[in-house]
């Protein structure tokens, strides 16, 4: 019983990093791309922009190979599973694909608030995979120990850019509301959809990878 309750919870778990991972690096095309376009001249943000993207798409595949070693596919999740999800709509008042990257970028204020809010997330998220390579059921897997101490390695470099853009241009760093935004998106994700789809014992399974299609893969 304890091994299965262990290789659920790391389905469960796995499926949802894969969802965000996947959601991180394809939303910074669209940050990266505007950046591109409205600060040519801010070449060393540009290419920490880029290395974060390129970060996470790693991630994304560490997370897929996990699932492939195993044979099975990904529980399917969704925008109630991302955490920059919920966190963009809270704070922008649409969901990712209706943010217009281009604006944000040309709008000092609107782009400190994105900074924030990636910062924030990533922070979070640095956080959170402390908690988790100190849990009994990760540590249990070594593939994905190896994995989880990738992405704990990478994580400052995801928000300290962005900290120093806002520090740089003279721009407040996370104000109170955004702060308890991201804490109870967090608590919402951990304490309702994480344990739902843990108990739903008819959750579908993704039928494609979220990248098929994609030109480029990092090799394995």
């Amino acid at each position: 019983m304890v091994a299965a309750f262990r290789d659920r919870y790391l389905d469960v778990l796995a499926s949802i990093y894969l969802y965000n991972e996947y959601r991180g690096y394809t939303s910074l095309d669209r940050v990266l791309a505007a950046a591109q376009a409205h600060c040519p001249e801010d070449a060393g943000f540009i290419a920490a922009i880029a290395s974060h993207r390129a970060d996470e798409r790693k991630h994304y595949l560490m997370f897929r190979r996990w699932f492939e070693r195993r044979g099975t596919m990904p529980l399917a999740t969704g925008r109630a599973f991302g955490h920059i999800d919920h966190f963009i709509q809270a704070m922008f008042g649409c969901p990712i694909e209706a943010l217009d990257t281009d604006a944000v970028i040309a709008d000092r204020h609107a782009f400190a608030l994105l900074c924030r809010v990636i910062a924030l997330t990533e922070q979070r998220g640095l956080w959170q995979v402390e908690k988790l390579l100190a849990s009994p059921l990760v540590r249990a897997d070594p593939v994905m120990v190896r994995i989880f101490n990738v992405v704990h390695r990478d994580e400052p470099s995801h928000f300290l850019p962005y900290l120093g853009w806002l520090e740089r241009h003279g721009m407040a760093r996370a104000r109170w509301n955004e702060r308890a935004a991201d804490w109870l998106i967090h608590k919402r994700l951990i304490l309702t959809s994480l344990p739902a789809l843990f108990f739903d014992g008819g959750a579908a399974r993704l039928a494609h990878w979220p990248d098929a299609g994609e030109a480029v893969r990092l090799p394995a």
